[in-house]
């Protein structure tokens, strides 16, 4: 008497199971992806910026130019404050340096209210293809600024002008590049909720 054949039949339903759990494994990457993706958006553009000069981002750098060029760029500044932040807020005087040619110029800025309180400078260059060429060694921009009332700072911004800017078929007919500042009210620090007290941290009721 022959066997009978035995056939690797799934269960009624099963594959049907299996397609649907693959479908909902594939939904939750692509849900991670697209969260991941959106909070690295704003990092990740900041860099390209920086990296390109992008929207008339300039950049930092930690040393100086070896190269100084037989040609002056006229460097001017601009100085704006935010509605919500009570300050007076002065530009530098417009420069002439060579490209290439290391300058310090400096910028001021007075607290009119009664309080102390911090800004965070947001800066940009015009024309836009010339961020990319500008180079700042020192900034205020770089850390937030807290005034006291009625107390007024001078700020000093220390920048070069790249000699590419001169070789960059966009950028060598440049004759003159404007800096421009913007403060803002720092946002401030949320506060950390407090335990009740004689509770430390890990007790609590279950």
């Amino acid at each position: 008497m022959s066997k009978p054949e035995t056939t690797n039949q799934m269960a009624p339903g099963s594959q049907k199971r299996v397609s649907n759990g693959a479908i909902f494994a594939g939904c939750a990457v692509f849900v991670g992806c697209m969260v991941g993706a959106a909070y690295a958006s704003v990092p990740l553009y900041r860099l390209f910026c920086q990296v390109t000069g992008y929207g008339g981002t300039t950049q930092r750098v930690e040393q100086y130019s070896e190269t100084i060029l037989q040609k002056p760029i006229q460097v001017t500044f601009d100085a704006n404050v935010s509605s919500g932040l009570n300050w007076e807020f002065k530009p530098a005087k417009t420069v002439n340096p060579k490209i290439g040619e290391t300058v310090q110029v400096e910028y001021t800025a007075t607290n009119r209210s009664s309080t102390a309180s911090t800004g965070t400078a947001v800066f940009n260059v015009t024309p836009m293809e010339a961020g990319a060429y500008f180079n700042k060694v020192q900034c205020f921009c770089f850390t937030e600024q807290t005034l006291e009332p009625g107390q007024s700072i001078t700020m000093p911004v220390v920048f070069f002008v790249d000699p590419e800017i001169a070789k960059a078929p966009e950028t060598k007919n440049i004759k003159t590049i404007t800096l421009s500042y913007t403060f803002y009210p720092s946002e401030k620090a949320q506060p950390v909720a407090a335990l009740p007290k004689g509770e430390t941290v890990g007790e609590g009721k279950l």
